[in-house]
């Protein structure tokens, strides 16, 4: 018999480094989630832009119990099928011509500024290692991407960090050409910054960075974590500006829940991890493999991205009607099912109780920082299920503008 657990018991056995909201959530069926007491919710919050397809797609339901009778785990001893077929998947629908599988998106990120720092050793010499990152930008939580990620917040108490990382204002064309030199290696961009508030690249930034890379025999590496896999209306976001990088990370999404992460690149670039040079014991998993790839094969259609763009006219009009009647939020941003409803500054500070308000009135949604309420759904989340959890989060708004008064 299983034991007894509710949310004390996280006090007691986990590492405090997370403070869970009070309910334990038990099961999910599309956009639906329900808690320990069998109360419902709505979910906005798509496990912060990683239930690509809701929970329990019976699809991908299917796949993963097909490969469990069949192979769960090898090693890179040897290669598999799914994994090579995942790959080639990926090569197909992007630029890339060559594919490394980790865990997440924080291993994707710490293997690609390995590599960028490699090929430019390779290349250019040891002085060639230095990375251009954003301020406020994210990037990971192990001591190298923290270092690249733009927020001290996360590697104070960590130091001594990675050196040879400089950060500049996102979207400042200019402060990128006075940074960049002949020994930057790479310039490392988020297409929309997630986790500082939902704040998209401008075509100028990405255009300009891609220019200044070439200039100075450095690689542009987009970090698509959260931008990837159908999230703005494209498979990836480069595609909607028409700028290809070099690198490019991707995770979350990519295996609708199931743990996966993935770094793309050029096979120029390739060449550096030879063999032996990075590794990972469960990059590549048959099973990880096995979901992402009907993932992609669900995602990647012209009929479910075109819908993800109406999708966000549906939000935004909902959003837009919410703010009239109750006017909290400054300005609404993003892309396709990535949404950033930023707060009035009188209510800066306070994105997290809106975020508990808010379950409470049975709809689940994000923060992105302080000030921010960040929506990542479905990306097939039904237009009931929309008009559902807004009426929620527009009972939740009230409550939340009554006790702010």
């Amino acid at each position: 018999m299983q034991a007894s657990v509710n949310r004390e018991t996280f006090e007691q056995v986990m590492v405090p480094n997370y403070s869970p909201l009070p309910i334990i959530p038990v099961k999910g069926k599309g956009s639906r989630v329900w808690d320990q007491s069998g109360k419902e919710y709505v979910d906005f919050a798509g496990g912060i832009a990683v239930n690509a397809l809701g929970h329990c797609h019976p699809q991908l339901i299917t796949a993963l119990q097909q490969q469990a009778e069949n192979l769960w785990h090898l090693s890179n001893v040897w290669t598999n099928e799914p994994a090579l077929r995942l790959a080639k998947q990926l090569c197909d629908k992007t630029f890339a011509e060559r594919v490394y599988f980790a865990n997440s998106g924080a291993e994707a990120n710490e293997a690609a500024f390995k590599l960028a720092r490699k090929f430019a050793y390779d290349h250019s010499g040891e002085t060639k290692h230095e990375i251009i990152s954003c301020l406020n930008s994210f990037h990971g939580r192990t001591l190298f991407t923290v270092s690249v990620g733009g927020q001290p917040k996360y590697k104070e108490g960590f130091e001594p960090a990675p050196k040879g990382i400089q950060h500049i204002e996102f979207n400042n064309c200019q402060a990128l050409s006075e940074a960049i030199s002949d020994k930057t290696c790479a310039v490392v961009i988020e297409p929309i910054q997630g986790e500082s508030g939902i704040i998209p690249a401008t075509d100028d930034f990405l255009q300009t960075a891609r220019s200044l890379c070439d200039s100075h025999n450095a690689l542009l590496i987009f970090d698509e974590i959260q931008t990837g896999v159908g999230r703005t209306g494209k498979l990836y976001a480069y595609q909607n500006y028409g700028v290809t990088p070099d690198i490019l990370t991707t995770a979350k999404a990519l295996g609708g829940g199931f743990p996966i992460g993935a770094m793309l690149c050029l096979r120029t670039v390739a060449q550096s991890f030879g063999i032996g040079s990075h590794g990972s014991t469960y990059g590549g998993n048959p099973l990880a493999c096995t979901v992402a790839s009907t993932v992609l094969d669900l995602i990647d259609t012209p009929e479910l991205l075109n819908a993800v763009t109406q999708k966000h006219e549906i939000f935004s009009q909902h959003l837009e009607r919410l703010n009239k009647r109750h006017p909290i939020f400054h300005e609404f941003r993003g892309q396709g099912l990535l949404i950033g409803c930023e707060l009035k500054e009188e209510f800066h500070g306070k994105a997290r109780q809106l975020l508990q308000i808010a379950q409470e009135e049975g709809v689940m949604v994000l923060i992105a920082g302080l000030n921010v309420i960040r929506l990542t759904p479905s990306l097939i989340i039904s237009d009931q299920d929309i008009e559902d959890g807004m009426s929620r989060l527009t009972r939740a708004v009230k409550r939340f503008q009554d006790e702010n008064k």
